[in-house]
């Protein structure tokens, strides 16, 4: 389990780099994304990276390293716009967001060692794709509770979704980057 962390950690410091990289070069202009449009952004990377999957080729160069980074990216972008859902500046402050970026990393990374520990590292033996499919049910899902008004009757919420993806997604580039697949 402390390899999982250790490899769980270079993956998402990654990701928060090119976040925080992007961030001094946009500022917080997704700000202004709506749920919904979050949710299809998510959407467009996972789609990507399954038509690459199954073509078994690509056009554009882009490798699917950045999909799935983009996916983590995105899915942190939708919990902290949960959590300021109700504040309506579009220009955040550098530090705060990195200090909820950092503060979903930490909560994910927690869930992830949880689930970890009572599954015992199952994904490890699944397939790059399995995860790319996992990580589209979600968004399906999160759809469909966005369809519902946020109302939920016995599932979990579009927070433990995004973190779900966001797990899915890091597993995914541990085994790209270690060759595991």
């Amino acid at each position: 389990m402390q390899k999982t962390s250790e490899q769980y950690d270079i993956a998402l410091s990654k990701c928060k780099d090119i976040f925080l990289k992007k961030m001094k070069d946009y500022g917080t202009a997704w700000r202004n994304l709506r749920p919904t449009s979050l949710t299809d952004q998510i959407f467009i990377k996972a789609q990507r990276i399954k038509s690459i999957e199954e073509k078994g080729e690509q056009k554009v160069n882009d490798d699917i390293t950045g999909e799935y980074i983009g996916i983590i990216n995105y899915c942190i972008i939708g919990l902290i716009q949960i959590e300021l859902k109700d504040d309506t500046r579009i220009d955040l402050p550098y530090d705060e967001v990195a200090k909820l970026y950092e503060k979903y990393l930490i909560q994910t990374k927690q869930l992830m060692l949880d689930k970890n520990h009572d599954y015992g590292e199952a994904w490890r033996d699944m397939r790059v794709s399995s995860l790319t499919d996992l990580i589209l049910m979600k968004i399906f899902r999160v759809k469909q509770i966005e369809d519902n008004k946020g109302q939920t009757i016995i599932s979990e919420g579009v927070d433990a979704n995004y973190m779900d993806m966001i797990n899915y997604s890091a597993f995914a580039l541990i085994k790209l980057a270690y060759n595991l697949v």
